[in-house]
């Protein structure tokens, strides 16, 4: 999807608790919902 999009050197970095201490931490947990850095860039036109 991301180079479907035009995106080049896709990189995705660790998975991140975001939802630790939120209202729906219990929900995130269930569904093992986690936050993740995604880096890329487009190339100029």
């Amino acid at each position: 999807m991301i180079e479907g999009a035009g995106f080049v050197d896709v990189e995705f970095g660790s998975p991140v608790d975001t939802f630790a201490g939120a209202t729906g931490e219990d929900k995130a947990r269930a569904f093992g919902t986690y936050g993740y850095v995604i880096q890329a860039r487009k190339p100029s036109a």
